[in-house]
């Protein structure tokens, strides 16, 4: 008897009215269910995209295609979510219209600047112009690009600092993605050398050094010019291409190339040149002591 009462009880409170929509009761018991749906639903959600997750990255599938998947994945199932909950506590859709348009209205003009950025980054993630794993330079900031978030874009940049930039500063602004089709960068190593060298051996120096290193592509092959005349110096260039998707395997290539040219040079006897001035003077030139 104790229990039935007890029960009784339980349900009244649980069955009392708290406010209504739309001539619906809300009630504390369909309250004390919102929480309860909001933390099963998200682990199931969760739980979810972790197994679809786990299922693509074994098949080898693109990180940014698992990356977009997980973000439809969270915004179809927040929705069902919100659905969900009104269906059981039996409120109509429609009667958020009018609050719905206001606040639609209100956030707007309130918040163009997160809506912009909301929208470039489902744009980034959709076409794929940018890619986690791309190396950028923006606004002379290199860095490789670590996650794309629905407002910002995390990079890591080449000193190490990570950086956020938003979405639609990607979309706006000028963009320069090394690693977009292809990881092919081109660099050049320019030197001077002395007057008097001769000009077709520096050539064939230069040539070997730069077809000795590994990281060096032999496709396209590099190419050594004779570039100018100089002031102090005869001008060589050697353009030549390597795989990489960093800055620093470029500044590596041309430190090695630079090393090897030095060492051929020395036992060959060709010197690097300088910067020199010679000076004319016209005229008599008196030297006098200072007094003590």
């Amino acid at each position: 008897m104790d229990f039935q009462q007890t029960f009784s009880s339980i349900r009244d409170v649980l069955g009392t009215t708290i406010f209504t929509v739309s001539e619906q009761p809300i009630t504390f018991g369909g309250l004390l269910m919102i929480p309860i749906l909001i933390v099963l639903g998200l682990k199931l959600t969760k739980m979810l995209v972790r197994r679809v997750s786990q299922n693509l990255a074994s098949k080898h599938t693109d990180p940014n295609v698992i990356h977009l998947m997980q973000r439809l994945f969270y915004v179809v199932a927040i929705a069902i979510l919100v659905i969900t909950i009104l269906d059981i506590l039996n409120v109509p859709i429609t009667a958020f219209a009018f609050l719905s348009g206001a606040i639609a209205i209100g956030f707007g003009f309130g918040a163009q600047n997160i809506i912009n950025n909301f929208i470039s980054g489902w744009i980034l993630m959709w076409e794929k112009p940018i890619r986690i794993g791309d190396f950028l330079e923006v606004e002379e900031v290199k860095g490789v690009v670590e996650e794309i978030n629905t407002g910002s874009t995390r990079i890591r940049r080449v000193d190490g600092v990570h950086m956020l930039i938003p979405n639609s500063k990607l979309l706006e602004n000028t963009v320069v993605n090394w690693t977009l089709v292809d990881r092919l960068v081109r660099s050049t190593v320019r030197i001077g050398v002395a007057y008097g060298s001769d000009p077709k051996q520096v050539a064939a120096l230069i040539q070997q050094a730069t077809d000795e290193q590994q990281e060096v592509l032999q496709d396209p092959k590099p190419i050594v010019t004779f570039e100018d005349f100089g002031d102090n110096a005869l001008i060589f260039d050697v353009n030549f291409w390597i795989n990489s998707s960093v800055e620093g395997g470029l500044r590596m290539a041309r430190s090695r190339i630079r090393f090897r040219i030095s060492e051929l040079f020395e036992e060959k006897n060709i010197v690097i040149a300088f910067p020199q001035r010679d000076v004319h003077i016209d005229g008599a030139v008196t030297i006098t002591r200072a007094p003590k």
